[in-house]
């Protein structure tokens, strides 16, 4: 029987360790509330920066060889909450622009609540943090795990 609180968690993640916050607060309150955690990945398009590529096809291929690996961590990390019982775990892996991608996922899963990791780059004090955006632009509440 389903509780009173979120259906369906969506949590945005990467390899930072605000991130990995974020999946274990989402896992908690979705085991909490008999809710299902429908866990995001969103890849970017390019592995390394412009013009790299060209520069260094080794780097190329070591930077997909860590992106998949990256990929495997957090699947393997979907598993392992889902093992633990009572939390129907989903992941997601998407392509593309983080905050267009989660929205997107977070629509098709009917999403009570978005949950990610507080931004660690001193860059996005200026420019604004996924959260910061989502917060700004989203329909659902968001929580942001530090």
């Amino acid at each position: 029987m389903r509780g009173d609180g979120p259906g369906a968690v969506v949590v945005g993640v990467d390899e930072s360790p605000t991130s990995l916050r974020a999946l274990d607060y989402a896992a908690g309150l979705a085991r909490r509330q008999s809710g299902r955690l429908v866990v995001v990945h969103v890849r970017s398009l390019r592995p390394v920066g412009p013009g790299l590529d060209a520069l260094a096809p080794v780097a190329v291929q070591a930077a997909l060889e860590a992106r998949q690996a990256t990929e495997d961590d957090l699947r393997a990390e979907a598993r392992r909450i889902a093992e633990q019982g009572d939390v129907e775990v989903t992941f997601v892996l998407r392509v593309g622009e983080p905050m267009r991608e989660l929205s997107a996922v977070a629509d098709q899963q009917h999403a009570d609540v978005v949950v990610v990791g507080a931004s660690t780059r001193s860059a996005h004090r200026l420019a604004g943090s996924l959260a910061a955006r989502l917060v700004r632009s989203c329909g659902w509440p968001v929580t942001v795990v530090p």
